[in-house]
């Protein structure tokens, strides 16, 4: 539904709240002209801006998890857990404490507790505020649910007026004299994989890791060519066998491994019916398969990986530089242990973006790395719409 529609069915209590954030001079004791009021001036394009431009950068961050869903609807639970990953642990101003009371014969310990205690500050504050600037409705759905939902043509001014932000924060460029662009080799690069397991004897380490000679050898085949983790480096998070394979191959791996392409027999590797099929006969879509299984695999360590996604595709229209992108998306994006948002941006973001043939990345003569979509690219995320959302867990 659209602002006016669920400005319709709000009770007269939240139009009024509304109303004063955008201080509307009108009748407020009127519905109807409560809801022309607000209408005319949030339809003002200073006034909409203005309000974007006043968010702290939390609320920018919850604001856009929630722009690029393909879900209308999300509980109470679901915004507080947005709200609480959108604080990336900036230090904030402490809080002023009360000043003492003196304790009274009249005053109870529980009053007194009360009246000492710090006044609350977190998610639902934030959540209440987006409800008095008109951007979060509530209602009970059909099953009985309390649901919140944001306006469908406040969404796409959201995301137009945040595009015109960054975009003019970002240096474009012509196109460089070398690039990378790597469209349909994962496909290639699974059947290999798949073709090299059919044809030999792979056998397996008791954590079910393939030993390094076979590892090896399934490396130099790949279209890509990386390097196997050192010894005990810490590598964790992006997937089941993350820690065992190169971040490239342990994503193809892993694939095959969801698709029940191959098995483990006995500590040998062997492929299963449906990898023999896979094996001769290339499907059609498989890259959009492989970039669904991306996004749920990689959305535990970056939970709001889809809209950081979708600003690259938004963004890298023509090519970019790394540099002016990395200015506009790291504040959105939050440290994974001993992954910085520098390394989340460069390695898990548009490295494997790169891997997916949804990137081509090159190097300016003058301005450095730079980047821009293929068409492949544009089409997956144009064309992809994710129901479940949920984070993937491999066992």
């Amino acid at each position: 539904m659209n602002l006016s529609d669920m400005l319709g069915y709000a009770d007269i209590q939240q139009l009024s709240r509304i109303a004063t954030v955008y201080q509307c001079e009108c009748n407020g004791h009127s519905k109807n002209d409560l809801i022309q009021s607000i209408l005319s001036t949030v339809s003002r394009k200073d006034v909409f801006e203005a309000q974007i431009s006043s968010m702290k950068l939390d609320e920018m961050r919850f604001l856009n998890s929630l722009l690029f869903e393909s879900r209308d609807s999300f509980s109470l639970e679901e915004l507080v857990a947005r709200v609480q990953q959108s604080k990336f642990g900036e230090l904030e101003p402490p809080a002023e404490e009360p000043p003492p009371q003196k304790k009274t014969k009249r005053t109870s310990k529980k009053k007194q507790a009360e009246a000492e205690a710090p006044k609350e500050s977190g998610p639902r504050e934030m959540i209440s505020r987006f409800k008095h600037q008109g951007w979060l409705f509530n209602g009970v759905t059909g099953t009985n649910r309390y649901m919140f939902q944001v306006p469908q043509d406040l969404r796409t001014r959201f995301r137009d007026t945040l595009r015109k932000k960054f975009a003019a924060e970002l240096h474009y460029t012509d196109e460089p004299q070398v690039y990378r662009d790597e469209q349909m080799l994962a496909q290639d690069d699974i059947y290999h994989l798949l073709h090299y397991i059919y044809h030999n004897e792979v056998q397996l380490a008791a954590d079910g890791s393939m030993y390094k000679r076979f590892s090896g050898q399934i490396l130099e085949k790949l279209a890509i060519q990386e390097e196997l983790p050192s010894k005990g480096e810490w590598r964790f998070g992006y997937g089941r066998h993350f820690h065992h394979y190169p971040n490239r191959m342990s994503l193809l791996y892993d694939y095959c491994s969801y698709m029940k392409y191959f098995a483990d027999n006995n500590l040998v590797l062997a492929l299963s019916t449906i990898g023999e099929e896979r094996l001769h006969n290339k499907p059609v879509n498989e890259m959009e398969q492989l970039y669904k299984f991306w996004l749920k695999l990689y959305k535990g360590p970056i939970p709001n990986l889809l809209a950081l996604v979708h600003w690259m595709n938004s963004l890298a229209e023509q090519w970019v530089t790394v540099a002016s992108l990395r200015k506009v998306l790291v504040p959105f994006i939050k440290p994974f242990y001993y992954d910085t948002a520098d390394k989340v941006l460069d390695v898990r973001l548009i490295g494997m973006m790169v891997h997916l043939g949804m990137l081509r990345v090159g190097e300016h003569q003058e301005h450095g790395p730079v980047v821009r979509m293929t068409k492949m690219g544009r089409a997956l995320i144009a064309g992809v719409s994710l129901e479940d959302q949920d984070r993937m867990f491999l066992y």
